[in-house]
């Protein structure tokens, strides 16, 4: 950026812009657009101050004020040793001295200022209330370190300042090309479906508006707005018009799905789909293992499971492996915390574990735990390589900030974070029914010639990825996933060959 050249001489010409020593406002004017400046360059201190301390991996990083340019593509921050300058376009509008090292409430105060100034420039920016304010500005602060970091405003503060909780209809869809808006999906026990909406059904007209003259932020805001709004809506059915009233209400999401597969010929298959690794996946899973404990096979589906708790990593992975090294926590270049689950596991049944390029953070871990502990046959495709796990710094506001610090090795030592967990069988290599038949043709004939990229550190991450690339189409993933995990669980000999391979 061309501005940090030529800051020596702006400075010079503007040392003589009015200036504080002690503070940057004056108490009769504690509140400036809506923001309580005093409370405000407070909380932002505060954020600073716990920002600094954080070990990231190893590294020592400091949150820059310069990230707050992020919030505008037409603003620039120049920060030096000696002054802090907002740039706004070619115009200066900012312009004040550089706290010392450490002085976190002079930090607050030039944030608020900065932010003040945006405000004034920025139409979006102006509108925001105070709790959509903190979660732009300390976000931008945050990602200038850490792109997967957050923060999170306290719900309680939120509540107050205008008493509402973000919600929704229950359904999703998309218009066609006349405007109208069709559903193409219901959330079970949502006010959408106990309204009686069914996929297929075509909104015309939402609040005595036809749909073709609103908006989608409009659509956006009836659909998933706050608990106090409803919606009058036509519908055009397959049985003729109808008209509903919806509520949004809060739509809870199950941290995982299980789903158990009858076989006549067998104890039947668990398929367990993970989208959180959380305690309350772990009670759901736990749960439907002690329901069904004669099991011929166990599909645990990753694809697109998350997390960051490397506690309910540990618990839903000893389900399985039990008092074994499930993962390796390093915050630090020297210390590495090991993490082992507490309680013997509760199942032997053969299990296949399903993992995508969707597949981050603990629940790559515990993909790692199947595999190094020879309990699991992995398929799908590489795992995303985002190991990390989050450190919750909690703040006198009562919000908190949420920064992915934290490196995540194997039970076994092997690096996780940007290389990802391989599977022994690589779907996206199976595509038609001809390749599928082929594939499991060469299998039983113990001419699979599997390759484990996971002994193979010294292999580009790169290569491997472009090997077993990611599978397009969705649909076509779920059949071959489910194809595949079948013959491996229903095949004995097939499945110890690949546990050793």
């Amino acid at each position: 950026m061309k501005i940090k050249d030529i800051l020596f001489f702006l400075t010079i010409a503007l040392n003589g812009a009015p200036c504080v020593a002690d503070s940057l406002f004056f108490e009769d004017e504690a509140i400036q657009d809506g923001l309580s400046v005093f409370e405000v360059s407070k909380n932002f201190a505060e954020i600073y101050q716990k920002l600094d301390g954080v070990n990231w991996a190893g590294k020592n990083l400091n949150v820059a004020i310069e990230s707050l340019e992020s919030l505008n593509p037409k603003a620039h921050i120049a920060a030096t040793d000696e002054r802090i300058v907002l740039v706004w376009g070619d115009e200066i509008i900012a312009n004040y001295p550089r706290p010392n090292v450490g002085d976190w409430n002079a930090f607050g105060e030039i944030t608020t200022a900065l932010i003040l100034k945006m405000r004034a420039q920025d139409k979006y920016l102006h509108n925001l209330s105070e709790s959509e304010m903190y979660q732009f500005v300390v976000d931008s602060l945050i990602r200038g370190i850490d792109e997967d970091g957050r923060y999170v405003f306290s719900k309680a503060a939120e509540v107050a300042e205008d008493g509402r909780l973000l919600t929704s209809v229950g359904l999703e869809g998309a218009r066609d090309n006349r405007g109208n808006f069709r559903v193409n999906g219901i959330y079970k026990g949502a006010p959408a479906d106990l309204a009686g909406i069914h996929q297929g059904d075509l909104i015309v007209q939402i609040n005595g508006k036809d749909l073709p003259t609103v908006s989608d932020m409009e659509i956006a805001e009836v659909l998933s707005g706050f608990n106090s709004g409803t919606a009058k809506i036509k519908l055009l059915t397959p049985t003729g018009d109808k008209d509903v009233v919806l509520g949004r209400a809060t739509v809870v999401v199950a941290d995982a799905d299980v789903v158990h597969r009858s076989n006549p010929d067998g104890a039947g298959i668990l398929e367990i789909v993970v989208h959180q690794v959380s305690d309350a996946a772990v009670s759901i899973i736990n749960e439907a293992l002690a329901r069904y404990s004669d099991l011929s096979g166990i599909v645990l589906d990753l694809r697109s499971a998350i997390g960051d708790d490397e506690r309910a990593a540990a618990k839903l992975a000893g389900l399985f492996v039990g008092k074994k090294p499930v993962m390796r926590i390093v915050e630090t270049a020297r210390d590495e915390v090991e993490v082992v689950p507490g309680a013997d596991a509760v199942t032997d049944a053969p299990t296949v574990v399903v993992v995508s390029n969707m597949t981050r953070g603990t629940a790559e871990a515990v993909a790692g735990a199947f595999y190094e502990n020879s309990r699991g046959v992995l398929i799908g495709t590489p795992t995303n390589g985002a190991a990390r796990i989050a450190t919750r710094i909690d703040l006198d506001s009562g919000g908190a900030l949420e920064l992915l610090n934290k490196s995540i090795k194997t039970g076994a030592g092997h690096v996780i974070d940007g290389r990802g967990i391989f599977p022994i069988v690589c779907l996206s290599n199976i595509r038609s029914s001809q390749q599928q038949q082929a594939f499991f043709l060469n299998v039983i004939n113990n001419d699979f010639n599997a390759r484990d990229f996971n002994k193979e550190p010294n292999v580009s991450v790169a290569d491997i990825r472009r090997g077993c690339p990611t599978i397009t189409s969705g649909g076509d993933e779920d059949a071959l996933a489910a194809a595949v995990s079948v013959k491996i669980l229903t095949d004995k000999k097939l499945y110890n060959n690949l546990i050793v391979e």
